[in-house]
Formats: C-alpha cells, sequence, structure tokens
C-alpha cells in the first residue's frame, strides 16, 4: 500500500518491513472491505487495523476534508 508520505516515513523510522499479516489487510481495508484480523501475538494485528485508518484521517486533515466527527471504531 502507498500510504502518504508523512505516514510512510513513520512507518520506515519505525520499522524494518510490514508483516505479512500487515500486507494482507491493508490491502482489504482500502479495498473498502470489512476485515477481521486474527493472527497471533505480535503479527502486527493492531497497527493493520489502524495505520490504513490514520492515513486516511492523514490525508483528509491535510486537504480539508476532515469532519468533526467519529471516523474509525476499533474494537
Amino acid at each position: 500500500m502507498q500510504f502518504h508520505p508523512i505516514i510512510q516515513e513513520w512507518f520506515e523510522d519505525s520499522f524494518a518491513r510490514p508483516t505479512e499479516t500487515q500486507e494482507s489487510a491493508w490491502q482489504e481495508i482500502v479495498a473498502g472491505s470489512d476485515v477481521l484480523i486474527s493472527a497471533p501475538t505480535g503479527s502486527g494485528k493492531t497497527l493493520a487495523a489502524f495505520l490504513a485508518c490514520l492515513d486516511r484521517l492523514v490525508r483528509a486533515a491535510l486537504n480539508g476534508s476532515l469532519q468533526a466527527e467519529t471516523e474509525v471504531v476499533y474494537v
């Protein structure tokens, strides 16, 4: 997935590479699919769930379209 440069730079500074779980989840999330991530502890599930959402929020904020409302719910 091609994240906004702000997100991409943070990720590359923080991690060596995405996990298989993250790569699979990002493709589905970006495609607009509902996603249930079931993977072992330490496989990057939380970041898999959130990074695409954070990318979308950053892009909306930068282009002025971010609304003052709930955009993401994580359970």
